[in-house]
Formats: C-alpha cells, sequence, structure tokens
C-alpha cells in the first residue's frame, strides 16, 4: 500500500562526527505547495540528542522525514550483517537494539564501543590503519540499494568503512542508535510497513535529490544561494533567498526537502523492483534509489 499525500517534508543531513554539537547537521521542513524550505531552528547547533528530541516530540503531523544516513548494514550477500558469528542480529531492528546497547555509555549517540568490540571489529576499516580481517578489499560490502545507487550513476560508500571523508559508516552506526530509540514514535519505512496515517522516516542520499534537480553526481554539492535557487526552481519550488556562500550540509537539507515533496507521490519509489521482503527487514533501502 502507498500512503499519499503527506503534508510536510523533512531533510535531515546528519553527522556522526565527535562530540556533541555538530554543525554538519541540517533540518529543513516544506509544506505541500511551491514555497521553499526552510531551515527549523536557523542558527541553532544541533546534537543528534536534539534531533531525536524533535522528532519524538515536535514532529509536525503527517510529515515524511527523510535521514542522510544508511539505516542498516549489508546482509543479503553474505546471509548475514557478520558472517561466522552466532551472535550476529537477525535483521535490522536487533541490529540497532545491539548497537544501542553495547554503545550506551558513549556520551552523544557515539558507537565507539560497538565497532571495537572483538568480532564486530573484524568486519570495519577502521582510523588508525586498523582493517578488520573480515573488511572486504576495495570499497567494502554494499547492501543492495547501494548498488541501486551506483546503478544510477552514484558513488556510495560502504557502512562498513569508517575512515575517509567519504565515509558514512559512524553517521550511519549513530543514526541507528537515534532510530533505535525512536521505536514507538515514529515509523522507518521499509524495516516497518508504510502506515496508513501518521509520520514516517526513511533514508536518503543527498545526491539523488541534487541529479532530480539538474546536478551531475560529482558535482552535487550547492555553496551559493543562486546555485541553490537555481536548483530549487528545477523542483518547482520558489528561491530561498539566500544570498552568497552556503554551507552544503543547509543546502543539501533544503534541496532534499523540496525534492521529497515531489517524490513522495511517485508510487513507483515506494515499490522499487528488487525491494522484497527480507531486504525491507534486513537492510532497509534508500528512498529515490531504483
Amino acid at each position: 500500500m502507498t500512503r499519499i499525500p503527506f503534508r510536510q517534508f523533512v531533510a535531515i543531513d546528519w553527522s556522526g562526527a565527535a562530540g556533541e554539537r555538530q554543525r554538519g547537521i541540517a533540518v529543513a521542513l516544506c509544506d505541500n505547495g511551491h514555497a521553499a524550505p526552510r531551515l527549523v531552528r536557523p542558527g541553532h547547533v544541533w546534537s543528534r540528542a536534539d534531533v531525536l528530541t524533535w522528532l519524538r516530540d515536535d514532529l509536525p503531523a503527517d510529515t515524511l522525514v527523510g535521514m542522510d544516513l544508511g539505516i542498516s548494514l549489508p546482509f543479503v550477500d553474505a546471509g548475514a550483517f557478520f558472517p561466522g558469528w552466532d551472535d550476529s542480529p537477525a535483521h535490522a531492528r536487533a541490529l540497532w537494539a545491539m548497537i544501542d546497547r553495547m554503545a550506551h555509555a558513549d556520551p552523544h549517540h557515539a558507537v565507539g564501543s560497538f565497532v571495537d568490540h572483538d568480532e564486530i571489529a573484524r568486519h570495519f576499516r577502521r582510523h588508525g590503519g586498523r582493517q578488520g580481517d573480515r573488511f572486504e578489499p576495495g570499497r567494502g560490502r554494499m547492501r543492495v540499494t547501494e548498488h541501486a545507487q551506483r546503478a544510477m550513476g552514484c558513488q556510495p560508500t560502504s557502512n562498513f568503512n569508517l575512515v575517509g571523508a567519504a565515509q558514512v559508516g559512524k553517521s550511519s552506526l549513530s543514526g541507528m542508535r537515534v532510530l533505535h530509540r525512536l521505536r514507538g514514535h515514529v515509523p522507518v519505512w521499509p524495516i516497518d510497513p508504510l502506515p496508513a496515517s501518521g509520520s514516517v522516516i526513511c533514508e536518503i542520499y543527498t545526491t539523488i535529490a541534487a541529479v532530480a534537480a539538474g546536478r551531475t553526481p560529482g558535482r552535487s554539492k550547492i555553496r551559493t544561494g543562486a546555485e541553490l535557487d537555481g536548483a530549487l526552481a528545477m523542483l518547482d519550488s520558489e528561491p530561498l533567498g539566500h544570498s552568497g556562500a552556503i554551507d552544503d550540509h543547509t543546502s543539501d537539507a533544503v534541496i532534499t526537502a523540496a525534492w521529497l515533496r515531489g517524490a513522495a507521490h511517485d508510487r513507483a519509489l515506494w515499490h522499487p523492483p528488487a525491494l522484497t521482503p527480507q531486504i525491507a527487514a534486513t537492510e532497509g533501502w534508500t528512498f529515490g534509489a531504483r
């Protein structure tokens, strides 16, 4: 079933960096119609805990929320998140619970205690040249949705990689802790079925939104207000009207919120051909990946 329409659309540019408050986190929201997305709490330096509280307590009704992080780890390629380990979780929600339990003492939703576990560390590429013996050579293991992203011309990085400017592993793992703590408050598609009403969280990849706005995968980042307004026009949105430079965390959130507003009505995006019940329960999916 596809539930349309939503009333509001939120995009969250996420960060897994160390520390409490992150300038890399940006939250943008737009309503149905054509008005430009607006920043939630402009000027505020968000913490991951702030985002959790806002999503749990202050999220407007009937809102589609896109979070720029991987909502799970690869599973289908090897039949497990951590093949060869008897305690490997059986599905994504069990993975989230394990991460949050093992990292419960780590402040600010960090995940160091999880990735430092002797068996789990074998699967990750970490700082200091520490590469586990089960980390797949090259780019690392990929989810089915990340193979779909590559077919679209994007360059996703394995969530098992925690090193380098393009790494998304730390942000994804910290995000999974937040998603676990939202259980019972907001469902997460497609790990949870799309509900008949209410708000929903989905995984986004901001490059997909940027490409829809006329950018290329290699030039997806927008750093001036003029470029941002041009991209918004491609998404049938009014201009934001920002003058001069703009940080790409803000522009990513603004563009992706505007894109979600239109893309949410595309029923095909809720039913990608490769998305099976097993993939939905274990790996999840990136909304917009075909």
